[in-house]
């Protein structure tokens, strides 16, 4: 990646005395776009990030994991200003260009003295680590770091021009974005305005970051952001171009929302439910969206169980219209319901079989009309109790 650099270092701030404060620096400002949270309660470093993205400009992010900085009032809004200052003083950069995001507790003040201490040591560090020391900085629950990479090609002037796009993403519980995820950063060398950057972003998410669940909880800390820093030469300016990089941008934020569900908290499989054939995409929405948050599905998923009644009830509980006498429902490339009747035992022991594996396909196709979507989501495991019951001890 051209023209960024990373680094991850320890602060002190989580007890476990790993990796918890991340930095990425752009050598040069960079068009930015950000989407946050759409939960009324949002933590301190949103509240500024909102006000700091209107210019669509940015130069470095500081990341803290272990402490959300949210519910800390007057004083978090502070603390979270300071951070921007140090490290715009650190790196020698306008304040204005610097975004701060924390991950973590919440409700506990924020640990100032620990962060001011190490953002010097964090500058220092750009020089020698990687963006894997980055993505291991940022985690929480997390039991993995989660990094995509690709690459696209276009003509700019004439000439054919290559381009990258590299994501990291943190989040394992707490996973039901109305935007993004908990945090996840996205860099590229591409040269693209930030107004095309931001309708980019937004797109992409609306097919990934926004079409998951873990646990169906909205995070207060929600932050998606993409900075383009056009060190690559490739320059993004016509739809042909645009058209290049909004695909290879809706395969990272794909497979990086795919890397969370996969990471849920205390999941053993990842699931995606297809609704097809409903009235509207709204009525393929929300029953996708009722089956995916469903903990009766969720436990039959973890249980390897084709309980086809949970999933067409969540269905018929969604608001979306639908018919129960049209209703086929597959498993994988088997197909268990077909018109709202029960295929018999032969086809449900063969369902049996695909819910063994680690990734299981459902599609459900209303048969009314031609609205299409669709979720990703994961089981519910005894370790997902385990790890919230233990989370603040």
């Amino acid at each position: 990646m051209k023209g960024f650099k990373f680094a991850g270092i320890c602060a002190g701030i989580k007890k476990s005395r790993s990796l918890d404060l991340g930095l990425i620096y752009s050598e040069k400002p960079a068009s930015a776009a950000a989407l946050f949270t759409q939960n009324q309660v949002v933590a301190a470093p949103v509240i500024l990030g909102r006000k700091i993205m209107e210019k669509g400009m940015l130069q470095a992010i500081l990341v803290n994991s272990g402490n959300a900085n949210c519910f800390t009032g007057a004083q978090g809004i502070a603390h979270a200003e300071q951070c921007v200052e140090l490290v715009a003083k650190a790196l020698r950069i306008d304040p204005e260009h610097v975004l701060v995001s924390s991950t973590g507790v919440i409700g506990a003040p924020l640990p100032i003295d620990k962060i001011e201490a190490k953002i010097p040591q964090a500058v220092r560090s750009l020089d020698s680590c990687t963006i894997a020391d980055f993505a291991g900085a940022i985690l929480t629950t997390d039991t993995c770091t989660k990094m995509v990479s690709r690459n696209g090609k276009i003509n700019t002037s004439g000439e054919e021009k290559s381009f990258t796009i590299m994501g990291v993403a943190k989040g394992s519980g707490m996973i039901r974005p109305d935007m993004a995820t908990m945090l996840s950063y996205i860099v590229t060398d591409a040269d693209i305005s930030s107004s095309l950057l931001k309708q980019a972003l937004t797109h992409a998410a609306s097919r990934s970051f926004n079409r998951i669940t873990v646990d169906g909880d909205t995070s207060t800390n929600d932050t998606l952001v993409c900075m383009a820093n056009g060190a690559g030469q490739a320059v993004i300016d016509n739809d042909e171009s645009f058209g290049v990089f909004q695909a290879v941008l809706d395969e990272v934020c794909y497979e990086l929302a795919k890397k969370v569900v996969k990471d849920g908290e205390g999941a053993t499989k990842v699931a995606s439910i297809t609704v097809k054939g409903a009235l509207t995409q709204q009525d393929a929405f929300a029953a996708a969206e009722a089956i995916a948050h469903s903990p009766l599905t969720k436990t039959a998923i973890y249980g390897q169980d084709p309980n086809w009644g949970r999933i067409t009830a969540a269905a018929g509980r969604s608001g979306a219209t639908v018919d129960q006498n049209k209703m086929d429902l597959y498993f994988g490339d088997i197909l268990l319901v077909q018109n709202g009747q029960w295929q018999g035992k032969g086809a449900e022991e063969k369902a049996a079989e695909i819910m063994k594996k680690d990734e299981i396909s459902i599609v459900l196709d209303l048969n009314l009309g031609d609205g299409q979507d669709h979720f990703l989501f994961c089981d519910f495991s005894e370790n997902y109790v385990k790890i919230n019951a233990d989370y603040r001890s």
